[in-house]
């Protein structure tokens, strides 16, 4: 008797939807990492994942860590709206994490911020945009 194949198993494609978002959120992640390049940040990290959350962007200007969510939407005021209480919990979360693996950063001024992005916009950033209250 034949087995019948798991789901996301060889012969089944992913979602084409979900690939094209995964693509597009690199794409901003991407867009949002030059942007603070140029503005003088230096990235210390990309999508650090942790079992409690992920953070997009770790960054460092002027001595200050810099934990950076990334917002893609159709327009700027939605990206903004797309950023959740549930979600900066986590964003908290995952910041500890790293900090637990990186103890020589924990006496550093830190800050979380948000990168909203848009098609045919330059990248929004919010500095300061919520603390680690949870």
């Amino acid at each position: 008797m034949a087995r019948p194949e798991r789901r996301g198993g060889p012969g089944r494609s992913a979602n084409p939807d979900r690939q094209i978002a995964f693509r597009w959120g690199l794409s901003a992640e991407s867009r949002a990492a030059a942007f603070l390049l140029v503005k003088g940040y230096r990235i210390v990290a990309r999508r650090f994942k942790s079992p409690f959350g992920e953070i997009d962007i770790i960054a460092r200007r002027s001595g200050t860590l810099v934990f950076v969510e990334v917002k893609a939407r159709d327009g700027l005021d939605e990206a903004a709206e797309a950023v959740t209480a549930r979600q900066k919990g986590r964003i908290v979360a995952a910041a500890e994490a790293w900090l637990s693996r990186h103890p020589d950063q924990v006496s550093n001024p830190m800050r979380f911020d948000v990168m909203l992005v848009a098609p045919g916009r330059l990248p929004r950033h919010i500095r300061g945009a919520f603390d680690a209250t949870r």
